[in-house]
């Protein structure tokens, strides 16, 4: 095959008209420059702003391939939504501040936990999700999940307060609804029972109700599971069904000692 023929070839399945990578990395620098915004004290605000709507152009451009849904009027929305979602991530980083021992400081929280970081992005995000704008908000959660480790669904509702420990490996679904005071520590899945497509409209993913401490690499699923406030779901645990109000749930190990009659 020549190479005209090769070009040819490529370009009959390139299938998708609307598949442009630049929304990609123009997602990824409006989310640099937008957590910077609203964090660093070198950064200004009044200019950023204004260069902010222009990436939010260039992305509506791009991404609202859908003409019936004018996304070019949801920046003055958002914008002015950025103040209380400003004020909701102080209240992230406090806590985490308050709560893990290790913290030096509550500047060492805004810039080096990862936890942190993919709150305050799926939290940027989500306001997005909620008024429809397509793809920006995945597109936004997905870099800080391949930033931290940490994956949440722009869908999620997360209450205030929120903390995630050490971070890595924590999954929260998209219908996930998570209230106040919860802490998450690494590897918590917040998952479905099972995936189809036709489930799509339906809850499929957990409730978690004020003041829960879920602990490493604890699993939960499914849309009808309901863990109660104030419970403790200890490490490891695997939970498919709704645990009562101040509750304590832990994986029970089992230790068996070696001895020399069933060494072989």
């Amino acid at each position: 095959m020549n190479r005209s023929a090769i070009v040819k070839k490529i370009i009959e399945n390139k299938k998708q008209p609307n598949l442009r990578y630049s929304l990609k990395r123009g997602a990824e620098e409006f989310t640099d420059l937008l957590f910077l915004t609203l964090f660093d004290t070198e950064t200004p605000v009044a200019s950023n702003i204004d260069l902010l709507e222009k990436k939010f152009d260039v992305l509506v451009d791009l991404a609202c391939w859908n003409i019936e849904k004018p996304c070019a009027k949801i920046w003055e929305d958002y914008l002015a939504k950025l103040p209380e979602i400003l004020q909701k991530l102080n209240l992230d980083a406090n806590t985490i501040a308050d709560c893990d021992p290790a913290s030096l400081s509550l500047e060492e929280v805004y810039m080096a936990y990862p936890g942190f970081y993919a709150i305050a992005i799926y939290r940027l995000a989500h306001e997005l999700y909620n008024r429809g704008f397509p793809m920006l908000p995945r597109l936004m959660t997905e870099y800080a999940h391949r930033q931290t480790g940490v994956d949440i669904n722009p869908g999620a509702k997360i209450g205030k307060s929120f903390f995630i420990d050490h971070a890595t490996g924590v999954v929260i679904g998209e219908t996930t609804i998570i209230k106040d005071n919860v802490k998450l520590y690494q590897g918590v899945t917040l998952g479905a029972l099972y995936v189809a497509k036709n489930l799509q409209s339906t809850k499929r993913h957990p409730t978690i109700e004020d003041n829960v401490t879920i602990y490493a690499n604890a699993t939960i699923l499914g849309g009808d599971t309901i863990i109660g406030k104030n419970s403790v779901i200890g490490g490891n645990a695997w939970i498919t069904s709704s645990v009562p109000a101040n509750s304590t749930v832990f994986h029970k190990s089992e230790i068996r000692i070696k001895t020399q009659a069933n060494v072989t």
